[in-house]
């Protein structure tokens, strides 16, 4: 099991400060990756939680943490591919790919905000066929010495995007979504797949099940396919990654039993660290507590 921290990208301890050393430490503690996600923007009526009213953009904190970090991986889940191009996310990927030494994990998901399809001007219909081709065309973009793409949504005309990415066959893609033909989807044509910070995870064994099944119709073997968990900490309202030091290990324990290769642990839903009236310096100091008591030096 590959352990992960989540990146102060939502809250008041979402500032230069917080996030350089967050990077910092989880990397000198043996973490694995470090995490953002995206929020563009919230409409003016809709209900949200607090953790979304103001989150950094998620590549470019990515490439701040790069600057900071020397080994550690950097993974964004999701970007939602509605709202930018194939091409122009292919050249963020690629660039933070080189900045960063090879080190990005891109996640990919379809939206769900109404505001944010009306603010870009997304089309939110037939999101399966749209998600195959926005793969093709970033696999295309990073792979062939001349691009081309020629499908029903994406064009990519014969060109050449330079530089690519560090990794060989481009920058690895997770999907995300929860409903069953988004999970085989992800099994099918994706590196691996991402669960979302409301996942069940009680469950989530049953979701990797399908996810695997989509490798092996796509002739893949489906132990090579990632799958990586958000793990929201302490929420209330589940039973797991709830409580002492000791019973989160056990969780994650558990979770690599139905098996979850990665989870990363995300503390911007936490209300005592990332709500929007949080002292930053306090959100910090118990983000950091977090940090060492969790650190995965000795998790198998």
């Amino acid at each position: 099991m590959r352990i992960g921290f989540g990146l102060p990208v939502s809250g008041t301890w979402a500032t230069p400060g917080p996030l350089g050393r967050i990077a910092a430490a989880a990397e000198h503690n043996g973490y694995d990756s470090l995490w953002s996600f995206q929020r563009l923007l919230v409409g003016a009526d809709q209900q949200l939680e607090p953790v979304y009213r103001g989150v950094l953009d998620p590549l470019v904190a990515l490439g701040y943490a790069a600057a900071r970090t020397g080994t550690i991986r950097l993974g964004v889940a999701v970007v939602n591919l509605p709202f930018v191009s194939p091409a122009h996310l292919a050249k963020q990927a690629a660039t933070l790919d080189v900045l960063s030494g090879g080190r990005f994990d891109l996640g990919l998901g379809t939206g769900w905000s109404e505001a944010e399809f009306a603010a870009t001007g997304a089309q939110g219909d037939r999101r399966a066929a749209r998600t195959r081709e926005y793969v093709a065309a970033l696999r295309t973009l990073w792979r062939d010495e001349v691009s081309e793409f020629d499908g029903e949504f994406y064009q990519v005309p014969p060109s050449r995007m330079a530089p690519r990415p560090v990794q060989p066959g481009g920058v690895p893609i997770l999907l995300g979504g929860s409903v069953p033909a988004a999970l085989r989807r992800a099994g099918e044509i994706a590196d691996g797949w991402v669960s979302r910070s409301a996942h069940d995870l009680s469950t989530i064994g049953q979701e990797i099940e399908l996810v695997r099944a989509g490798a092996e119709k796509a002739g893949r073997d489906p132990d090579t396919v990632r799958i990586v968990c958000r793990g929201v900490l302490n929420r209330p309202e589940r039973d797991l990654l709830n409580g002492s030091w000791e019973k989160i290990r056990e969780d994650v324990a558990w979770l690599g039993t139905q098996g979850v290769t990665e989870i990363f642990y995300d503390l911007n839903w936490d209300p005592r660290i990332a709500g929007p009236d949080v002292d930053p310096a306090e959100a910090e100091e118990r983000a950091m507590d977090v940090l060492h008591n969790l650190t995965p030096r000795g998790l198998s």
